[in-house]
This record gives C-alpha cells, structure tokens and sequence, in this order.
C-alpha cells in the first residue's frame, strides 16, 4: 500500500496520541471527518494500523529487569519450531520474540520484576521443550532510548 503525505501525517499523528479525536486529526491534516475517517479505516483494513494500545511505564507496575535472552537450538525441524514458537508465545514474560540470523537462532526481550523472577523465567524455558543446546542473557542496566513510533 502506497502511503501518500496526508497517510504519513495520520500515522504519525496517532504514534504519539492515540486517543486524538478526529476531528483533531481532521483537521490536524486540513480535512473534514468523513474524508478523514476513510482515510483511517482504509489504513485499518489494509493492517497498516494493527490496534490501538495504552503503553505503561513497566517500572512503575513493577517490572524492573529487562533481559535480552539468545537461544541456540539443536533441532531445526519445522515440529520443533512450531512446538517452540507456541510454547514460548505464551510466556507473558516475553515482551518481543525474534528468529534469527547468526550466533543465535531466538532471541526474546523479556520484562520481570527482579533476578528472582528471570530465574523462574528461565526455568521454564529451558524445561519447556527439548532441543535447546545454548541460552546467553543480558541485562539492560539503563534504557537509554524505548519508542513505538515507527519511522515514516
């Protein structure tokens, strides 16, 4: 999908403040509302935009360790991917989850509350499914830098 000038506005309008009305973005973007709420339900139906969200501050509801966890894996059978994918999806834990190229073939941005809680974290995912031959972590000791507004 193509994404003209007035798109880009939107988009970039609704990164910072969901909860804009539209008219506000209306006429943030020199439009009446009808054009407007077309215009955001043609985004919407195309996946452009996948939801709409309220982000929290993860210290201030009790999540103060932030770990970067690296998996090596033994078996690269499409079962035990599928297998492994669904297991760790279900981990609250798990705030991103990535396959990929390199050292490592997983790797997971997890939030907890202390080290207590990454070692009950980590537990379970080395008991959750055979096959892991590796897991490295790292703690972020500082967040330098956190967005959700992606670049347009």
């Amino acid at each position: 999908m193509e994404l003209d000038k007035t798109d880009k506005t939107l988009l970039q309008l609704l990164q910072q403040d969901a909860t804009l009305s539209l008219n506000a973005l209306a006429e943030a973007v020199n439009l009446t509302t009808t054009p407007c709420w077309k215009r955001l339900k043609r985004l919407e139906d195309a996946g452009v935009i996948n939801k709409r969200v309220v982000l929290l501050d993860p210290e201030k509801v009790g999540l103060e360790l932030t770990a970067f966890v690296m998996v090596k894996i033994n078996d690269h059978s499409h079962e035990w991917y599928v297998h492994f994918v669904n297991a760790v999806s279900e981990f609250a834990e798990v705030m991103e989850f990535y396959r990929m190229a390199g050292e490592y073939d997983y790797m997971m941005k997890v939030l907890v509350a202390d080290m207590k809680s990454f070692d009950e974290f980590y537990k379970k995912l080395v008991n959750c499914v055979a096959g892991i031959s590796k897991v490295t972590s790292t703690f972020a000791m500082e967040p330098l830098k956190y967005t959700t507004a992606l670049p347009l």
